[in-house]
């Protein structure tokens, strides 16, 4: 059953009033909420509604009595099929754009766009045809920054929506024949207070690029106003039937009605649903409560008809300024901390409020789109080299504080040897037990690839034993080298005891006991005899090797 509430009783009434701020709490904690509007919003502004006693439907009656038996003729689609209705209508249309020229927003136009900056607002419907929510900054499915640009399905970008306009928009118009979309300007308002439709600039260019090239002649249609009458179809209703069906599905969790009687049958259907996906979404405690739920509010002069009993909870009898901004007022006591303004410095330094962030952004991207070609032909050039602070710098002037992230400079090496990681750290400590530099050798660099200088005997050193010296006088060979009695040449063979020729009888000591060595039986030729003899020649009348003492040198002497 629909609780009615009376705003003039609220003052008197303890529990008027404390359900009244039970409401304004339930808006104010809402966070997908749904607004459906008609016409009794704009009446403040001087803008007539329909039904009511002096509205547009008894005006149109009162004006031209004998032409159109009721005001609803006057917005019905057959209204066209009578070239008298239709001057009618144009004439009505003009004046009525004109009162809506001259007015301004109410508040109840400020309080949905207060829901959509608080970002409670999942999406406003309205009947209303005379575009006040743009003005307040809702953009609506008829304005032409809404209009898609590309090629698919839909005619406007159904995301961006904030108000969906149910009966079009009287400040445009729109061709009957190919349907292009215009902006209601002067000339067209006068050639509809004369009660003339104006032509189609898009059929006539149409048409006479035709007859340039000899083609037959199309229709060219004329321009109406952009509304939806009566048995008519929206132009936009694909669009509008989807913005519906995802917002069913965003789950919204308060539905609040004012200035309409939901007569039209397309927009009971659309109060129904939203009712419907508000109910479901409560709480199950709220549910279970004795207390009916804020959840469905109606706000208009008159109280909805008995269909509406298990649909709508809340019916607030008075004016729909009155109440919102006693919302706006019960919100700014029970939760001020949603009306605290924060504070942003732009980029000159002064403070900006509510939308500091956007004039940065907006400073920050124009000071790029002017400095981009410069910023791209500085992009592969050095950073400037800034001078270390000294601590004298430091102590005679202010201490300078760091720079933020943004602003350090940039060096052109990645491996700082402050700020880079412990593995690729370039260290600046001493190291220990190095060899000097002047000391360091390259391997192979003095010993291996150059000869060694010749040293004098007196300048050998004690240890400086050659390959000469390991042989001892005493040392009888008991295993003499076998020549080979085939050789008939002279030569002396490789086995003889050549100087360079290291063998382990040379490596045996006097008292030692020489063990041969296994070799493997080499087969002997005619060259390695010949050898052999000539090494046994000359070993004969050689010359003794003198022998010289590890411990102190001594004169050598002779055998």
């Amino acid at each position: 059953m629909t609780v009615t509430l009376d705003l003039d009783a609220a003052a008197t009434d303890p529990h008027v009033r404390r359900t009244l701020a039970d409401i304004s709490l339930s808006v104010a904690k809402g966070k997908k909420i749904v607004v459906v509007t008609g016409a009794g919003i704009s009446c403040s502004c001087g803008i007539p509604d329909f039904r009511s006693s002096d509205g547009l439907y008894a005006m149109v009656k009162e004006q031209y009595p004998d032409v159109v038996m009721k005001g609803r003729d006057l917005f019905d689609a057959a209204l066209f099929r009578d070239p008298t209705s239709t001057a009618v209508f144009y004439t009505f249309i003009s004046q009525l754009k004109r009162s809506i020229d001259d007015a301004e927003p109410a508040p109840t136009h400020h309080f949905i766009k207060t829901l959509d900056s608080k970002k409670k607002l999942l999406r406003s419907y309205t009947q209303n045809i005379d575009g006040l929510e743009a003005r307040v900054g809702l953009l609506g499915t008829s304005c032409q920054e809404a209009k898609s640009n590309s090629k698919g399905k839909t005619k406007i970008r159904t995301k961006d929506v904030r108000n969906v306009q149910l009966h079009g928009d009287i400040h445009r118009v729109r061709c009957v024949a190919c349907s292009a979309d215009y902006p209601c300007s002067e000339e067209h308002l006068i050639l509809f207070e004369r009660g003339k439709a104006p032509e189609c600039p898009e059929c006539l260019s149409r048409s006479e690029a035709r007859i340039a090239r000899s083609a037959r002649a199309i229709r060219v249609g004329s321009l109406r106003p952009s509304i939806v009458l009566y048995d008519e179809t929206h132009p936009l209703g694909d669009d509008i039937g989807t913005i519906h069906t995802t917002d069913l599905g965003r789950k919204p969790d308060m539905l609040i009605i004012m200035g309409t009687s939901m007569k039209v049958h397309g927009l009971k259907k659309l109060v129904k649903d939203f009712a419907r996906a508000v109910h479901s979404s409560s709480s199950p405690s709220a549910a279970s409560s004795s207390k009916r739920p804020y959840k469905v509010i109606f706000v208009n002069k008159t109280a909805p008809s008995s269909e509406w009993a298990d649909i709508i909870d809340y019916h607030i009898s008075g004016e729909t300024d009155r109440w919102t901004n006693k919302v706006i007022e019960d919100w700014k006591k029970m939760r001020p901390a949603d009306w605290e303004i924060q504070q942003t410095l732009d980029g000159d330094g002064e403070i900006a409020v509510g939308g500091g962030l956007k004039t940065v952004k907006s400073l920050a991207s124009s000071t790029l789109a002017k400095n981009g070609k410069a910023g791209r032909e500085r992009e592969n050039m050095a950073p400037p080299t800034v001078a270390p602070a000294t601590k004298e710098s430091v102590t005679k002037g202010k201490p300078i504080p760091p720079l933020s992230p943004s602003k350090r400079r940039q060096k052109s090496s990645h491996y700082d040897d402050l700020e880079s990681s412990p593995s690729k750290r370039h260290s600046t400590s001493r190291q220990h037990h190095v060899m000097p530099s002047g000391e360091r050798k390259m391997l192979f660099a003095e010993t291996t690839n150059k000869q060694p200088p010749l040293l004098l005997d007196s300048e050998k050193s004690k240890m400086d034993i050659s390959l000469c010296d390991l042989s001892m006088q005493d040392v009888e060979l008991k295993y003499p080298p076998k020549s080979n009695p085939k050789s008939s040449t002279g030569k002396h063979s490789e086995v003889g005891t050549s100087k360079m020729d290291i063998s382990l009888i040379d490596l045996s000591m006097a008292e030692g006991e020489i063990i041969p060595a296994k070799r493997l039986p080499v087969k002997p030729t005619r060259k390695d005899s010949k050898k052999s003899q000539d090494s046994q020649r000359r070993s004969a009348t050689k010359r003794p090797v003198r022998q010289r003492s590890l411990t102190q040198p001594q004169e050598l002497e002779g055998h």
